[in-house]
């Protein structure tokens, strides 16, 4: 934007900063005009109302929370001269509160929520998710309300200006955290480098001395320019009653008024790009990055679909042409691709992590000559086909979780409009090879490429960017396909989800819990514990049983690895496999369509893996590489030190935790034999637990579990290893990892604890108010939103179901300046609830808001089949939560206060610092 546009519209934006804050309710003086129905695509209908406010209802009553999800037509790409950032700094800003609502952190973590924002180019986003209730609900929208009109940004400058002071440093540690990373960096110089004038050439989080030096005032009029009803959109996704939550809205939104002021155009395009751009970033770190980046149209433009699926093809892992040319070929230990899909020209980024010791120009090379050589536009009709079941499957599995579906649809208002959302989709189902070829090589070409320094070329060869299109045009008559079966009320009460749950044990010893409920999309997740060994029997193998799991999926004796992802691709489901020599866990989603399937495909694996000698090699790079990376990262090199020191187990004991070093000694020595033996001598459903929750027929379920797993024994018996207390000593570890902006801190001790003990409730509380809860803990409170130190600062509270040992464990990222201040503020923090305890508003609220927690992540459906199965594991139901909850509820300070002097001990603490201390 030129200087004089800049100039009038922050003329604009003052006026209206200046003048009277409207209430977030003022008092009815008329009657409101009804909002009006706009459109309805596949169970989302749009009102307006009379301001502007765009309104999206999103009924799903298969979970019974609810999701309010406020999405702000503004972001980085509307940001001037000196305020990048802002759009960014504004997000912090509106958690600071209003007069009506002065303590928004506090609310939130009170309501039981699951809270957050968002900034990028395009849009700012404030969610939260709820136990659904009207009450929750009102609340919500009032606070949403309240705070698009009052915050004390908009409303009062002064004192704005003070909570600034904290939160700015607070922002800039979240800088800082990013300046950590070598990737981070480098893609950061790249976007740079690629747009010459364009806001997208700068990240969201904006520069260091912008967010140093905002202006108060101009921060106020950007919020009073944008922060208004006509650019906003309000979805409300979950178990609604779609005309009283329309009823409730209209109450709370429909009075603000609609401003006078007319949003600032920003209009500012790049021109054509005429030549290939280089950048070379030089700072400390332990790894290679290659990127090449390439301009591309509009997120909203027709040839977006096929881009995407270009991406796809090029970027996928393991099928992706650049793992297969970089990673198989031994160039790379990762390769990727990350289209952005903005609202005006964007860009695509590709590119290869390589090991220090490999050859970066190899890599780079063999980068382009996959990307850019006309050899390499010509596509496959089943490379296309893969590519498109893969971004289909993220679009289903995100159509059926309300909370998500809302956050995704965020992204599109940002582009223009949320039924792009469907149409991107219907276009991705169209793409045929032919239209992957021809965006390749209209885009995919030397001149549009930003890779390093500008070299010239001898014949101009440009890539012409689309302008964007009419979105409105494009959504204007658009209905969308069938509406995906919706879910059943659900009562997450233990007491109702114990009557649904059905338990039974199969000939092998294999402990399983199904609950069946009708969900959106006809949803069902599980998960699958094995448990192997002994502590005798696994003495000297642990390195090899840590990477059988990582192998599984890379191909069994029917299908490789491409074959085994496509598989799952096209039955809608997605797997995770991960483990050690102790256990191995595969948690996954799908439709109770492909449940059979999945279920028979994810047990081959599991019983019959190939164990290809490509695949690996190819690990052990990709292990030796993410070591290496870890040897100069603070938060790395810090949790490992404290981890050392909380378990202290013998070198040759399969806990011990062994040094980066002896890590990669370990893997350089591993033999594919050994992973083979292990499996052989190991794997078998003899010892663990299996959960299902979802869309199921629980007799055929149960069959299907009996017979695909019931017989399958392992070789080796199964003896838990206990997990002894062993007692802490105060220490203090300080370790330095030069040229590194930002530093982590940890601390802790271990506990003689078991979950069942009768304290356990009231240290569960008092970890939750001193460093467990949203924003408001005392630790945030202190740390982050008082002195602003550390943009993550928290703490948790471990115990065991089986053993009497667990652990309390605090921690901060933070500037390395900042060292003793933050230190300070830890000890007095933990000083005051040991010596004064908490008060009992301070309990009653942060109760309130626990239960309602609880009963959320009850109404996850993943969360809820990780819950069952640890409970199979320790031989308890969900009584077990439901005791626990009614003990917190009977709590009292003094109990709090007793239990949190008896097993905490600031003498006993380990406290490990990580960080560039000696560049002070």
């Amino acid at each position: 934007m030129n200087p004089i546009a800049s100039a009038l519209a922050f003329t604009l934006a003052s006026e209206i900063a200046l003048g009277a804050a409207p209430p977030a309710v003022p008092p009815q003086e008329a009657t409101l005009a009804a909002p009006v129905k706009v459109t309805s695509v596949e169970g989302i209908t749009e009102y307006r109302l009379a301001n502007g406010l765009r309104v999206l209802l999103f009924p799903d009553p298969g979970k019974p929370t609810i999701t309010v999800n406020i999405t702000y037509l503004v972001g980085s790409r509307h940001e001037n001269y000196g305020e990048t950032g802002m759009a960014h700094l504004l997000e912090h800003m509106l958690f600071k509160g209003t007069p009506r609502h002065p303590d928004i952190p506090k609310e939130l973590t009170e309501h039981g929520t699951r809270p957050n924002g968002s900034t990028a180019w395009d849009r700012t986003n404030y969610f939260e998710t709820f136990q659904a209730s009207e009450e929750n609900l009102k609340w919500a929208l009032d606070l949403e309300a309240d705070r698009m009109v009052n915050s004390f940004i908009g409303i009062d400058p002064e004192k704005a200006a003070e909570l600034l002071k904290t939160e700015m440093t607070v922002v800039r540690n979240e800088f800082e955290m990013g300046e950590n990373s070598p990737m981070g960096v480098l893609y950061k110089r790249l976007l740079g480098a690629a747009f010459d004038w364009h806001n997208y050439g700068k990240l969201p989080i904006g520069a260091r001395s912008d967010i140093e030096n905002v202006d108060i005032h101009r921060l106020s009029a950007f919020f009073r320019t944008y922060y208004q009803p006509d650019n906003a959109v309000l979805l409300v996704a979950g178990s609604i009653d779609e005309a009283r939550t329309l009823e409730l809205i209209q109450q709370r939104f429909g009075s603000i008024p609609r401003p006078s002021r007319v949003i600032p155009r920003t209009y500012t395009l790049e021109p054509t790009q005429d030549g290939e751009r280089q950048v070379i970033v030089r700072r400390k770190g332990d790894i290679q990055v290659a990127m090449a980046g390439y301009r591309m149209p509009p997120g909203s433009d027709p040839d977006f679909a096929p881009i995407a699926v270009l991406a796809q093809i090029l970027g996928d892992t393991p099928t992706g042409r650049l793992h297969r040319a970089l990673v198989e070929g031994k160039m790379a230990t990762m390769a990727f691709a990350d289209p952005l899909q903005l609202r005006e020209p964007s860009f695509l980024v590709l590119g290869a992590q390589v090991r220090r010791e490999a050859s970066l120009d190899d890599a780079k090379a063999e980068l382009l000559q996959a990307v850019e050589a006309p050899a390499s536009h010509a596509y496959t009709p089943e490379e296309v086909e893969r590519a498109k079941q893969q971004l289909l499957k993220g679009v289903d599995l995100a159509f059926n979780d309300a909370e998500r579906m809302g956050l995704a649809l965020s992204e599109y208002m940002g582009m223009g409009d949320w039924r792009l959302f469907f149409l991107d989709r219907d276009r991705v189902k169209a793409v045929k090879p032919e239209d992957v070829a021809r965006v390749a090589q209209a885009y995919l070409k030397p001149s549009n490429r930003t890779l390093g320094l500008f070299v010239p070329a001898d014949q101009a060869d440009r890539a012409e960017i689309p302008a964007p299109k009419d979105v409105a045009a494009m959504v204007q008559d658009y209905k969308g396909q069938a509406q995906v079966s919706q879910g059943e009320a659900f009562d997450t009460a233990p007491s109702a989800i114990e009557a649904r749950a059905i338990r039974f044990t199969t000939p092998a010893g294999l402990k399983a819990v199904l609950v069946p409920k009708k969900s959106r999309g006809s949803s069902v997740n599980f998960r699958l514990t094995l448990r192997f060994g002994s502590e005798g029997s696994l003495r000297g193998r642990d390195d090899a049983g840590a990477q059988v799991p990582e192998m599984l999926m890379r191909g069994s004796s029917r299908l490789n690895r491409t074959q085994i992802a496509d598989r799952f691709d096209q039955l809608k489901a997605q797997l995770q496999v991960s483990g050690d020599a102790e256990a191995l866990t595969l948690s996954g989603e799908t439709t109770r369509e492909h449940l059979p399937e999945v279920l028979k495909l994810a047990v081959e694996v599991l019983k019959d893996p190939a164990f290809p000698a490509s695949e690996f090699e190819s690990l052990r790079q990709e292990a030796l590489a993410a070591i290496e990376q870890q040897r100069s990262e603070p938060r790395s090199i810090g949790q490992l030190a404290f981890q050392r020191t909380l378990s202290p187990y013998p070198k040759g004991h399969p806990r011990y935790v062994p040094t980066l070093e002896e890590q990669l000694a370990e893997i350089r020595q591993l033999r594919l034999e050994d992973l083979k033996a292990f499996h052989r001598d190991f794997y078998g459903a003899s010892a663990g637990e299996l959960s299902l929750v979802g869309d199921l027929e629980p007799k055929a379920t149960q069959k299907l579990v009996t017979d695909l797993l019931g017989q399958w024994r392992s070789p080796r018996p199964y003896e838990r290893m206990a997990r002894p207390y062993k007692p802490t000593n105060g220490s203090r570890i300080s370790l330095e990892t030069p040229d590194k902006a930002n530093a982590f801190f940890m601390a802790g001790q271990t506990l003689a604890l078991q979950d069942t003990n009768p304290d356990y409730p009231a240290l569960v509380m008092g970890n939750f108010m001193l460093g467990g809860g949203f924003l408001n803990s005392r630790l945030a409170t202190r740390i982050r939103q008082k002195e602003g130190l550390s943009y993550g600062v928290g703490s948790m509270l471990q115990a065991n179901p089986l053993d009497a040992s667990g652990a309390w464990i605090t921690y901060a990222i933070y500037a390395p300046q900042n060292a003793a201040r933050l230190e300070a503020a830890f000890q007095e923090e933990l000083a005051r609830v040991l010596k004064d305890g908490f008060t009992p508003e301070e309990l009653d609220a942060a109760r309130k808001g626990w239960l309602q927690s609880q009963q959320v992540s009850r109404a996850q459906d993943r969360e809820l089949a990780s819950r069952l199965a640890s409970h199979l594991e320790a031989g308890r139901t969900l009584a077990y939560n439901e005791q626990l909850e009614a003990q917190v509820r009977a709590l009292t300070p003094d109990q709090v206060r007793n239990a949190m002097r008896k097993h905490l001990d600031p003498a006993r603490l380990v406290q490990v610092k990580a960080g560039d201390f000696n560049a002070r």
